[in-house]
């Protein structure tokens, strides 16, 4: 199933919960949930995103999403299950990333920190290194380990897996996805 723009349009603003187990080892985090990620209740659900198709090639799931209607609770289980949680930045849902201003930025880094202080992830993985910038006040971070982060756990900022950005495959996102689970201690 496609969606249409108009049946896309009724999803601007609206939020996706979080996906967060009980034992997080590794807490990815979105920059906000786009249209068709709010529409199915998954994040990084639409179709030319490469996070699942990632996290399958570093052999951290064995399914594949149907980005028509989302992942199904048997995989969010499985996801969970397997010490990984996902957050996001912004709550609320937009065409494009671009739509978020620098103080709705800075207002989801301060949730980062105090969703990461309540869950105690092992990793934190922030997915997108200008969103994270603007975040935290780090306009010179650049991707891998964030010194900076000053709390339990460490920092990770990775490639946004969004099909916007270009420079990524899904062999590469993979290595990125390794490189935070190892950390994380997952097996």
């Amino acid at each position: 199933m496609a969606f249409t723009r108009e049946q896309l349009e009724e999803f601007k603003d609206a939020t996706v919960p979080d996906l967060i187990g009980e034992d997080v080892k590794l807490l990815f985090v979105g920059i906000n949930p786009g249209l068709w990620t709010a529409a199915t209740q998954t994040h990084f659900c639409h179709p030319s995103n490469r996070f699942y198709p990632g996290l399958r090639r570093a052999g951290f799931i064995d399914w594949d999403v149907d980005t028509s209607v989302g992942i199904t609770d048997e995989q969010r289980q499985d996801f969970v299950g397997r010490g990984m949680g996902i957050t996001n930045l912004v709550s609320r849902a937009t065409v494009r990333a671009s739509e978020l201003g620098p103080a709705e930025l800075r207002a989801g880094g301060e949730r980062l920190v105090e969703t990461a202080e309540k869950v105690k992830p092992r990793v934190v993985a922030v997915a997108g290194v200008t969103a994270y910038r603007t975040a935290f006040g780090e306009s010179k971070a650049a991707m891998g380990k964030q010194e900076s982060w000053g709390r339990s756990g460490q920092l990770w900022v990775i490639p946004n897996p969004s099909g916007l950005n270009a420079h990524e495959t899904i062999d590469s996102l993979a290595d990125w996805f390794r490189r935070v689970a190892e950390e994380a201690g997952l097996p």
